[in-house]
């Protein structure tokens, strides 16, 4: 497509060199910038574009002498940018905040230049960025939180007067990071051994591993003519306390007393149709080790202490009790055929989610033994449970809310328009095949596969990192929307067996991917998805299989096929075909690499 940049970004791009370059060192008409060409098809000096969109991809000026200013606002009017590289110049003033209208930047290299002020906060809005260098410069101020980007591999500042202390980066993530030769303090985060000391030398202020000098607490000096001052104040702040603390107490203690004489019952994870009536006894026993802690609920059926509610060893849980489920308030914001899914909020203010599972054939010795060895196999990118209760007609598990919903929501549009661009995409495929793996790897011996993986079960945190939850709940879980002939044929054509569990965890996984690369909702597992991406392939129509936000975002259709052969090659017909999930992890990692090691060269 020719001319496919429009004036408006041509008009910009130019202002962007004009500011960075005001002296016109080299005469910019001989470098093609101007706004009678094309940046993509004019030979612009510096500038490549998406062969696909022909939008500018990056904009790499490396030592060129120039002693001018970034002007981001100007450069973000091409939204595509993904390079940005001005290293080993002399450019001057601040790092601005508007850097952050440039979404999609992977790479942004500003070493060795004359940069002043303040690292921009908003850098931190750059979900998508991968390394930054702003080392050799004269930045100054705190750092700010881009700790916060998950994907980021690369964070270098050596050489400049940062000041402050050291965000929580992400260090086993991180494969480079350099803060040496600033005016930094504090202790020096936890970095899992993967960086030395060279990555801090120069600060007098920092402390803690690797470096060699010890932190100590010592208390704040004080000055002698403050002492009675601070006194008085701290005694008022005291007495205004106390008197909050009472108020809030009272008002609870009548609160409850106000409920006790209405038999207010509050059903928490309890619905209508349920005839068990629970009520926990006094007494609480810690089980062997110390690692659970567990009470007897009894059941109205039986009269005996017939189940119980497990406290797994997790700090949401701090002494979490079955009284605290049932008098907490609970929302219902899920359910499906076999269980529902309720939002509780309890005395503390946690926020737990519970999930509540009917119709499982499993004796409660199993069911607790199957929690227990789930428990113990831990990783990041899988949620964890905090407890379980089990009884003869139902089970209870309870995991820690997360606030920013599923992956199922935010691809399909109700997640508040939130960017969800092919980066994160990626991420987010290679975070959970790397879960699985482990998962699969750590659970093959006992049979326990997940049975039930899909893009709901994908939770996203606060940082937005993916949570597989609901790992384990059910041995194959694949009839779901389907009726008993579906079932009976998705099952002879896929191998769906207990024995083969695991492959359809691999057959689900590829249709996560399906979901990432077309956008589209998934009916009857997948089977819809997986027959219309086949015959939009048979009819060589792959283009039109891709979701209209990654064609527009830019994205090359080499790099949307690499990642399709990967989920076409996890939904093969034949089970025993399809490569486990380790396979699939490094399929995936491979993919990223070489998107990793072609950022810099032509598409």
């Amino acid at each position: 497509m020719a001319n496919s940049e429009t004036a408006q970004v041509r008009d910009a791009l130019v202002m962007f060199l004009e500011k960075l370059d005001p002296q016109n060192t080299h005469g910019r008409e001989n470098w093609g910038w101007n706004t009678s060409s094309d940046p993509c098809n004019g030979s612009w000096r510096g500038v490549t574009c998406y062969t696909n969109s022909q939008t500018v991809r990056k904009i790499v000026l490396e030592e060129l002498n120039l002693t001018g200013t970034l002007d981001a606002s100007s450069l973000c009017v091409t939204k595509a940018l993904t390079v940005l590289s001005l290293s080993s110049n002399s450019v001057v003033g601040a790092f601005p905040e508007e850097i952050s209208r440039c979404s999609r930047l992977t790479h942004v290299y500003l070493h060795r230049n004359r940069f002043s002020g303040n690292l921009p906060t908003s850098l931190s809005k750059l979900s998508n960025l991968k390394r930054i260098d702003v080392s050799d410069n004269e930045f100054s101020g705190e750092i700010p939180n881009v700790a916060r980007i998950s994907g980021l591999l690369s964070f270098l500042a050596e050489d400049n007067k940062l000041s402050g202390g050291i965000p929580e980066f992400d260090f086993s993530n991180l494969e480079e990071f350099n803060v040496s030769n600033n005016n930094l303090n504090g202790s020096i985060p936890n970095v899992g051994g993967k960086f030395n000391e060279s990555s801090f030398l120069g600060n007098p202020g920092l402390c803690g591993m690797p470096l060699s000098n010890a932190c100590t607490l010592l208390p704040p000096a004080r000055k002698t003519g403050s002492f009675r001052k601070d006194h008085f104040l701290y005694a008022a702040c005291a007495g205004i306390g106390l008197i909050i603390v009472s108020l809030i107490a009272f008002i609870v203690i009548k609160t409850r007393r106000y409920n006790e004489k209405k038999g207010t019952v509050n059903k928490g994870v309890r619905e209508d149709n349920t005839h068990e009536k629970l009520s926990s006894t006094s007494s609480e026993s810690k089980a062997a080790g110390g690692k659970t802690s567990e009470f007897s609920v009894t059941s109205h059926e039986t009269g005996k202490g017939s189940s119980s509610l497990v406290v797994l060893s997790n700090p949401t849980a701090n002494g979490l009790k079955f009284e605290d489920l049932l008098r907490s308030p609970a929302e219902l914001i899920g359910r499906g055929r076999r269980g529902t899914l309720y939002k509780v909020i309890i005395e503390d203010g946690s926020t737990l989610a519970v999930k509540r599972i009917k119709d499982w054939d499993i004796t409660r010795a199993d069911f607790m033994k199957r929690m227990q060895r789930i428990d113990d196999v831990k990783h990041p990118n899988v949620m964890p449970l905090v407890a379980f209760y089990c009884s003869r007609q139902e089970k209870l598990l309870v995991y820690e809310f997360q606030q920013n919903g599923s992956l199922f929501k935010l691809l399909h549009g109700s997640q508040n328009d939130q960017l969800f661009d092919w980066g994160s995409r990626m991420s987010i495929a290679a975070k959970i095949s790397e879960a699985m793996a482990f998962m699969h790897e750590s659970l093959q011996a006992c049979g326990i596969a997940h049975g039930n993986l899909k893009s709901s079960n994908i939770l996203l945190s606060d940082k937005m990192e993916p949570f597989i939850s609901e790992y384990g709940l059910r041995e194959v879980e694949t009839q779901d929307h389907l009726d008993h002939s579906e079932i009976e044929s998705f099952q002879k054509n896929n191998s769906i067996t207990r024995k083969n569990a695991f492959k359809a965890d691999i057959y689900s996984f590829g249709i996560i991917l399906l979901e990432l690369l077309t956008g589209k909702l998934v009916q009857n597992n997948g089977c819809d998805l997986a027959r219309w991406v086949n015959s939009a392939m048979r009819e060589e129509w792959t283009v039109e299989v891709f979701d209209e936000a990654l064609i527009s975002e830019g994205v090359s259709e080499e790099k949307m096929m690499n990642l399709l052969q990967v989920a076409l090659t996890c939904m093969d017909s034949l089970a025993e075909a399809r490569p486990n999930m380790r396979d699939i992890a490094r399929m995936i990692n491979s993919v990223q690499e070489y998107e990793e090691k072609s950022i810099f060269s032509d598409p």
